[in-house]
């Protein structure tokens, strides 16, 4: 069979089951293991929640529960301790002029999370399957070494959280690099709990997000933001007197909000629902209710970032630093040394947050605070480990027992945060959350590229490939959030003052574009710029059928002639 030959490759002999119009591709399998099948092996899959019939509605909440869990484990990456402190810190930045920004990330992280969803329910495989299959050999490893960077990245913020909540919670008794070692133990304890089954799991994860909306939520009922301000800020687009502090903050925003290795996990997650792929009614509705549930936990996790925002807005705004201390002085707090005796604008952090709120609001408030960043962090661990694991055997198609897993990339996160915390200082411990926002944010090309390359090719996606539309909007809102996010590392590069790093910089920013660029060649082809195709065809020896060029045996039980 030719391509060029026929007008639409995936309608030819296709059969017709349970009434619905199926294609060879409809029911591709994930890739199989080298390691032998019947070996057991723990994962988030042992279990898989079925879905509940009910004829001829439009809309099921029963199936709306059913489907719910995917959304909520995904939209912890929006909670995680490096997103606290972004929001705490655009508050008393900016105060509520940056909240449209926050509104705006959220939107299209939501928008993003739903090609990760799709992908995962049309295909059967998650996006470091797909990647695994269709991309070669060195940029798959060189794919694979990036998300375990942002992975490890994000898990070093989990370490940093839990250890200053820890250091909160016990009034200095727990020092800092004793709460980076209790963060190895409590790990391997929460791995325990997805023994009790998927759905108990996934509630575990909802009672967390509970934990930080009501501790947050506190927060801001304590301190009475200005309603009218908060609104205008969220529903205007504008930041009046805003200066390059306030840019910069509005661009941290973005990058703690969006984030890479959350592409990877959430494609993963819908997986756990039984869905017949080869029934286009079922695959769609999955589509749809994933969708709802995904809007539902993202609106959950933007009131939780709204209430932090908020609390520093309204409470530390244009506070100077000896207006803070003397407030510190005056409630007898151990911790004034922290505010220099300057009329510079105050600049806060998830300990020195705490701290703050202690003086002025009392030690509940400081508690409460503590609580809420421990349960930002634990939250995190969890769905961490189940991305590394996703990504480790979609791209090197290897299966590692958990235990091993969470122990090698736990052990990179931990040396050098426990380096830090032993023989620095808590400024420098909660300063690394500034480079590792840089380091995710240089991670989000080879997540975001990927994804809008493969739900854009028919012979992927089939019927629910993406449209002219969502090709077009796509193809801008990634665009705009990498360069977005490339800004925000510049600024961070040019603030370290080091020609030697600049050098450094540079040459590692040759090799980088290069890669950008090879990923973004592949994606154009795949949106349909025609005139890029013809090296895609010299190079991997393909028909010219331009959803074809990448399309290497998704089935290897239904080969194409060629």
């Amino acid at each position: 069979m030719k391509p060029e030959q026929d007008g639409d490759l995936l309608e030819e002999d296709s059969p017709q089951e349970n009434g619905v119009h199926t294609n060879q591709y409809s029911s591709i399998s994930p890739p199989a293991s080298p390691v032998a099948q019947d070996e057991p092996f723990s994962t988030y899959f042992e279990e898989r929640v079925p879905i509940p019939d009910s004829e001829n509605q439009l809309f099921s909440f029963r199936k709306l529960w059913a489907f719910t869990g995917p959304g909520f484990l995904m939209s912890i990456a929006y909670l995680d301790p490096g997103n606290i402190e972004s929001d705490l810190q655009s508050g008393a930045a900016a105060g509520f002029k940056l909240l449209w920004v926050l509104l705006v990330s959220t939107i299209i992280g939501l928008l993003l999370q739903r090609l990760a969803a799709r992908l995962g329910v049309v295909t059967g495989m998650h996006l470091a399957e797909v990647c695994n299959r269709q991309y070669s050999t060195v940029p798959r490893i060189i794919l694979w070494l990036m998300v375990e960077l942002a992975i490890i990245g994000s898990d070093m913020q989990e370490v940093i959280g839990c250890a200053i909540a820890l250091n909160l919670l016990s009034v200095g008794r727990i020092p800092l690099w004793g709460g980076v070692l209790i963060t190895i133990t409590d790990t391997f304890v929460f791995l325990f709990l997805d023994k009790y089954g998927l759905r108990k799991l996934e509630a575990f994860f909802g009672f967390l997000i509970t934990v930080m909306a009501v501790s947050f939520g506190y927060e801001y009922v304590l301190v009475k933001p200005d309603q009218g301000e908060l609104l205008k800020g969220m529903f205007v687009p504008y930041c009046a007197g805003c200066g390059p502090v306030q840019l910069e903050q509005a661009v941290g925003i973005v990058g703690a909000v969006i984030m890479p290795h959350n592409i990877y996990l959430h494609s993963a997650l819908v997986k756990s629902r039984e869905v017949d792929r080869k029934n286009k009614k079922e695959v769609k509705e999955a589509n749809k209710y994933f969708f709802i549930e995904s809007t539902i936990a993202l609106f959950v996790s933007f009131l939780i970032n709204v209430f932090v925002v908020a609390v520093f807005a309204q409470a530390f705004y244009n506070k100077s630093n000896i207006e803070v201390n003397a407030e510190c002085n005056a409630t007898g707090s151990p911790h004034t040394d922290l505010f220099p005796l300057n009329n510079n604008t105050l600049e806060v952090d998830i300990y020195k947050g705490g701290i703050v709120l202690g003086c002025f609001f009392g030690p509940a408030a400081l508690y409460i605070w503590a609580i809420g960043i421990l349960a930002a962090g634990q939250s995190s661990t969890m769905t961490g480990t189940y991305s590394g694991q996703f990504v480790m055997e979609g791209f090197l198609n290897l299966r590692w027992s958990r235990f091993a897993r969470v122990l090698l990339t736990r052990s990179i996160a931990i040396t050098p945060t426990l380096l830090v915390a032993i023989f620095q200082d808590v400024q420098h411990l909660t300063g690394m959350n500034d480079f590792l926002n840089v380091l995710q944010s240089l991670q989000l090309p080879f997540a975001l590229i990927p994804i809008l390359t493969f739900t854009s090719l028919k012979s992927i996606m089939n019927d629910f490939a993406n449209g002219l539309g969502w090709k077009i909007s796509g193809g801008i809102l990634i665009l705009g959030v990498c360069a977005i996010n490339m800004y925000f590392v510049i600024v961070y590069v040019t603030s370290l003052n080091s020609v030697v790093l600049y050098v450094l910089a540079a040459l590692i920013s040759v090799a980088y574009l290069a890669f950008v660029a090879y990923l973004a060649w592949h994606c154009l082809v795949a949106l349909g710029v025609s005139c890029l195709d013809c090296c895609s065809r010299m190079q991997l020896g393909v028909s010219r059928h331009t959803d074809m060029y990448l399309l290497n045996d998704m089935d290897s039980n239904t080969l194409v002639d060629r």
